[in-house]
């Protein structure tokens, strides 16, 4: 079993960056595909990035893309999320969460995903 612990979420301005963290301990994530979603409030947990075993594979929702840029570090055993360009929309509650598929089938659903941090809030004012 894996613990996600994330972290680095804050309130900025319009046009600002965040870089979220999430730090694994009980496994190596390099058993797991990585992925970071989020919630806002009244709206369904939605797909923001994920990123492969092996880290050379990244996806990224076509609201983000081009903003943000998701990585893995082996050692740190940690995945970072770098926000770039944040919109009020960015508002919301980040999760990430590990997957022990293979492959990329499903990548972009919630319920494919095995385990889930806390949660970080991004709060992007106007």
């Amino acid at each position: 079993q894996v613990q996600l612990v994330e972290s680095g979420g804050g309130l900025v301005q319009a046009g600002g960056s965040l870089r979220l963290s999430c730090a694994a301990s009980g496994r190596t994530l390099t058993n797991y595909r990585m992925g970071w979603f989020r919630q806002a409030p009244g709206k369904e947990r939605e797909f923001v990035s994920a990123i492969s075993r092996s880290g050379g594979s990244t996806f990224y929702a076509d609201s983000v893309k081009g903003r943000f840029t998701i990585s893995r570090d082996t050692a740190k055993n940690t995945v970072f999320l770098q926000m770039n360009s944040l919109k009020p929309e960015d508002t919301a509650v980040y999760y990430c969460a590990a997957d022990r598929t293979l492959g990329f089938a499903n990548i972009y659903t919630p319920n494919s995903y095995d385990y889930w941090g806390q949660g970080t809030q991004v709060t992007v004012s106007s």
